[in-house]
């Protein structure tokens, strides 16, 4: 009864502290993944092929959203339960040390709000890396294809557990779940050589410096191994394929936790200590604020042109419906996804004159253009590189279009203030034909 009062209080403690922004607008990646399980769970599969992540959240979510409803809150609230779930998770994985820091370790404060899988991947890193330690192979066996099955860096901590399994034994477990894992492969591979992350950059050197002082540490502690072991095959993939994301790591949380509460006290208390200490969450997107302000301004028909396409998802949630979009990778086939196959050939290709001019010569008189531009801070990938180049492009020529005549403007936000940011501009088609001639 003692160990479940003290559960039920971290517990309590945790909702407290991640609730705040339940009801915020969404950004890019959220409304990516509600726009995708909302489909029927039998498609979901199929579609993630144009966006590269496994299907197991998606249908949790579609599940989800059939007893919660579809609202900002109702969608997070999936994320809030399973980093509630990973209390009980990390008592059982290491104590009430682990799961005080559970309870309000800042990471899990930010994903419990967000409609993504993050707090899942805790929650299955936490429960795999558990039953390895306590040799628990059904329990290892169910957590890992889980988490293989939730995202794809997965991978990573199956390729950890699996060196910690060559020095302490146990591969058994391990090779059943890459078993269960084969009928996803295929889709795994068209992910990596079709969709991949164009929006990442290779990770520096440096990252690897702790996980080479922690082996150098503990050279034959198994869960320094799986933890160094798979932050390091993830390093070496995304020099190969950048697809670097710190929120990924969260497939090594379990590891990390537990080799980070096992033995020190003090350690805990500086993590507890550094979590309360962490302000609210910054706001993830502007997208609803900026839609808000437009939506009175268009109507069915009118066109939005958005030159980061990752955008449309967010924008066709806020935007009236019935308006049609058009991105430097065309018009979407479904406004509620983003199709990432082979995207940035598609972008870096998509000239004003021959993907934008078409589409605004078709517009009636009286007809709105609406541009929807990122106001970036650096761009360094070379996703970002080629979205500024069309924003650029695409902007200057709806500019100085003789058809359109400028009708306002959103303020231009601090980008440092939103995750995600953007703005936008309308035009309307004038009356009569002011197309320039034929060259």
């Amino acid at each position: 009864m003692r160990v479940a009062g003290a559960l039920l209080a971290l517990i309590a403690l945790s909702v407290a502290l991640r609730t705040g922004a339940l009801d915020a607008g969404y950004w890019v990646d959220e409304a990516i993944a509600v726009g995708i399980a909302s489909h029927e769970p039998a498609e979901i599969p199929a579609l993630l092929r144009q966006d590269g992540s496994p299907p197991l959240y998606y249908l949790l979510l579609h599940a989800w959203m059939g007893l919660a409803g579809t609202g900002e809150a109702a969608t997070r609230s999936l994320s809030l339960l399973f980093a509630a779930a990973a209390i009980p998770a990390a008592w059982w994985a290491g104590g009430a040390r682990a799961a005080a820091v559970v309870a309000v370790c800042p990471f899990l404060t930010y994903y419990a709000q967000e409609a993504r899988m993050y707090t899942l991947v805790a929650v299955l890193s936490l429960v795999a890396t558990a039953a390895f330690v306590r040799r628990r192979p059904v329990v290892l066996v169910a957590a890992l294809t889980a988490l293989l099955y939730t995202h794809s860096w997965g991978v990573f901590l199956f390729a950890g557990l699996a060196v910690a399994g060559l020095v302490r034994g146990g591969l058994g477990p391990i090779a059943v779940a890459a078993v269960l894992y084969v009928p996803w492969v295929p889709s795994l591979v068209f992910q990596a050589l079709h969709t991949g992350a164009p929006w990442s950059v290779p990770p520096s050197i440096l990252y690897l410096v702790p996980a080479a002082a922690a082996v150098a540490w503990r050279p034959r502690d198994a869960l320094v191994l799986a933890g160094a072991a798979g932050f390091a095959l993830a390093w070496l993939a995304s020099q190969v394929s950048p697809a670097w994301s710190p929120r990924y790591l969260f497939v090594l949380f379990g590891p990390v936790l537990l080799v980070l509460v096992r033995r020190n006290p003090a350690v805990v208390a500086a993590l507890v200590a550094a979590a309360l200490l962490t302000g609210p969450p910054a706001a993830k997107s502007n997208a609803r604020a900026v839609a808000a302000s437009v939506a009175q301004s268009v109507r069915p028909g009118d066109l939005v042109v958005v030159t980061q396409p990752e955008q449309v998802p967010v924008l066709h949630r806020y935007l009236p419906p019935g308006v049609a979009y058009l991105t430097p990778l065309g018009a979407p086939a479904d406004p509620a996804m983003t199709d990432w196959r082979d995207a940035l050939a598609r972008l870096r290709a998509a000239r004003a004159e021959r993907a934008l001019a078409p589409a605004v010569r078709r517009l009636a008189p009286g007809r709105r253009v609406v541009l929807v531009t990122p106001v970036a801070r650096r761009a360094r990938s070379r996703w970002a590189r080629a979205v500024r180049r069309r924003t650029r492009e695409w902007r200057a020529a709806l500019r100085h279009d003789p058809r359109l005549r400028a009708r306002g403007a959103t303020s231009r936000p601090d980008p440092t203030r939103f995750r995600s940011t953007i703005r936008a501009e309308i035009f309307e088609v004038a009356a009569g034909d002011h197309r320039p001639p034929a060259r």
